[in-house]
């Protein structure tokens, strides 16, 4: 896998809360900043994921109910 650089501007009471925070877990800043950006996108998916789901179920629900109600239009 090929590495990449990100970068990013944030204020020194953000960097130093990082890093302290970083430290107190025993880890580099860049590898607590990895993480915490892998479970923010991990869970921007999933809501996404789920948003779509959700939509895709309501139009399933609505082409059912629409079938269902075709189905008795003297066809028998």
């Amino acid at each position: 896998m090929t590495a990449a650089t990100l970068s990013f501007r944030a204020s020194s009471e953000f960097a130093e809360q990082t890093k302290s925070l970083a430290s107190l877990f025993n880890m580099p800043s860049s590898e607590y900043l990895r993480e915490a950006v892998r479970e923010k996108n991990e869970r921007v998916l999933k809501e996404r994921i789920t948003y779509l789901s959700q939509q895709l179920s309501a139009k399933h629900l609505l082409e059912n109910e629409s079938m269902d109600a075709a189905a008795g239009d003297g066809l028998e």
